[in-house]
């Protein structure tokens, strides 16, 4: 990954970490409407739930991040969605409300 993109991962990572590091339990994905994906799609509660977006700047940079945590770390997500628009990535805490 490129520097830019490693520093975004480590955010991410460390978001994670500090509230539940089982990667498990988690998902990351990529999108070119965070807010959208994340409260209306996955139905992440904006007020309680634990999630956290960044903007890649590239969709090849969203996508190795997203893949980085879905491949090496083992976080849920279904990596190669989006079009070249897909420059957002996005985690959030699985709850028994969310949809994956």
């Amino acid at each position: 990954m490129a520097v830019y993109a490693n520093t975004i991962a480590s955010q991410i990572k460390d978001y994670i970490d500090k509230r539940g590091g089982n990667y498990s339990g988690w998902y990351v994905g990529i999108a070119h409407d965070p807010k959208d994906r994340l409260f209306r799609d996955h139905n992440v509660d904006q007020n309680i739930g634990q999630w956290i977006y960044w903007p890649a700047g590239s969709r090849n940079a969203a996508e190795k991040i997203e893949i980085y945590f879905t491949q090496q770390l083992g976080t849920r997500g279904n990596p190669g969605g989006g079009d070249e628009r897909t420059t957002w990535v996005y985690a959030y805490k699985i709850e028994w409300y969310t949809k994956q």
